[in-house]
């Protein structure tokens, strides 16, 4: 369960680094927010 969530938190920093506006570091936020939930679900 932890390197899920290093695995996560890496993909979301990632992501966040690539996108070059406002709107897409609400979305990037979103879609981890989205994943982390899921992966707390299960």
């Amino acid at each position: 369960m932890r390197k899920l969530s290093i695995l996560l938190m890496l993909t979301g920093l990632l992501t966040l680094g690539a996108c070059n506006t406002v709107k897409g570091v609400g979305q990037d936020l979103q879609k981890a927010g989205s994943t982390l939930e899921g992966a707390a679900k299960k």
